[in-house]
């Protein structure tokens, strides 16, 4: 049995696909088999909603009158700074950035109330932002400073582009010393009083395609709210590490780079999040859809949370200082389940992700492809997988003298 996207296609075109989620797909398996399921089902969408610090979004902001050269000078948007490296008027807005009035950790722990990422959030729903630029000058560019008022109806271009999202499975993070910490995975309590992880599971995008052999360059997705598509492999791209028999990564492995048009997103899907004692970032939502072409791709989306295993690292010592090893693995099953047992204890869980919302996600997009409103792309190349050899690899050790 083999399908083409372009069979799918057709069969979306006339309403005949049979769109499922990739939770949905589980029990299918369980009642009618991989070989059954393959060839009675045509889509498989998945979801995910967490925060990406990976995130940010360019713009062409237009000329003023008389012009001005941004690019070189400074910028910002409602007080948080732009990349200004471009171009005359293009500039990039980092989910991470944050006001040069923040505090940071100053008085620790900071809060990071207002980033990058809720300058996305609001832009997208269609607040008007300061934005506040100043410059050397030119003969062609004579301007040396702005501030103004901009709406994203009323800018050239708003492209939301992530270096790096959706990452393939993630560490649990604890907290093994005797004070609290404050981390990218939220707060953690001393002692290993709390769990912490972030991953849709069974729901995560790449999990359901763990060898990258229908999602590359080109896949279409659903992105924030809108369309988008997969540019690139994300920063961070590490195909080769231990997997299980399936294929499924026990530690982080791959990540998507993704593009799409800022004006057609949602806030809802794009949110501004803060990180207390840690920063600023934004909470993204994707899904991918997921073209059943032969029953291995079928039965790897099947993949359920008890399937998908991830490391238990310790955050107070052994992440910051790269420390090898890890406490012991557990498998999504039991992280949903609100307690995991880590060494004899038995300890509290929570996701920094939603899964509601990657559901969600998930559903929004089985809508949209079985009324035929959203068809699948033919990648244009591959991501680098595992036959590749290629990997992550770390900053030099060796210091400058």
């Amino acid at each position: 049995m083999a399908k083409t996207i372009a069979e799918i296609n057709e069969k979306i075109k006339k309403g005949e696909a049979v769109v499922v989620t990739a939770e949905e797909i589980i029990d299918r398996v369980k009642e009618k088999g991989t070989e059954t399921a393959a060839q009675e089902v045509d889509v498989v969408t998945t979801g995910t909603f967490g925060p990406m610090c990976g995130s940010g979004a360019y713009l062409n902001v237009g000329h003023s009158k008389p012009r001005i050269k941004i690019g070189g000078g400074k910028a910002f948007l409602n007080d948080v700074p732009l990349y200004t490296g471009f171009a005359a008027v293009d500039v990039y807005l980092g989910a991470t950035a944050i006001p040069d009035y923040d505090p940071r950790n100053t008085v620790f722990p900071g809060g990071f109330q207002y980033g990058g990422g809720h300058v996305i959030e609001d832009l997208v729903g269609g607040k008007d932002v300061k934005l506040t630029v100043t410059a050397h000058g030119t003969d062609c560019y004579p301007r040396k400073s702005v501030e103004t008022m901009i709406n994203i109806k009323h800018i050239n271009e708003a492209v939301l582009f992530n270096p790096r999202n959706s990452y393939q499975n993630y560490n649990v993070a604890v907290n093994l010393s005797d004070r609290v910490i404050y981390t990218y995975m939220g707060t953690l309590q001393p002692g290993m009083g709390n769990a912490n992880y972030c991953s849709a599971g069974q729901l995560s995008p790449l999990l359901n395609d763990p060898y990258y052999r229908t999602i590359g360059i080109g896949t279409r997705i659903f992105l924030g709210g809108g369309v988008g598509y997969v540019a690139w492999n994300g920063t961070q791209h590490n195909p080769c590490v231990s997997r299980t028999k399936t294929g499924v990564p026990r530690v982080p492995a791959g990540t998507l780079a993704v593009i799409g048009d800022l004006k057609q997103m949602s806030p809802k899907w794009l949110r501004g999040t803060s990180l207390t004692g840690y920063g600023a970032t934004l909470t993204v939502g994707i899904g991918i859809p997921i073209p059943i072409l032969d029953e291995e791709i079928l039965k790897q989306t099947a993949v359920a949370d008890e399937d998908i295993f991830t490391p238990v690292v310790d955050y107070s010592v052994a992440y910051p200082e790269r420390e090898p090893g890890t406490l012991g693995e557990v498998n999504y099953a039991q992280l949903k389940s609100g307690k995991i047992s880590i060494k004899g204890e038995t300890v509290k869980t929570a996701g920094l992700s939603s899964y509601v919302k990657a559901k969600e996600i998930a559903e929004m997009l089985k809508g949209s492809i079985k009324k035929g409103e959203f068809l699948l792309t033919e990648p244009v190349a591959t991501l680098p997988s595992v036959e590749s050899g290629i990997s992550f690899k770390p900053m030099p050790s060796k210091k400058v003298k």
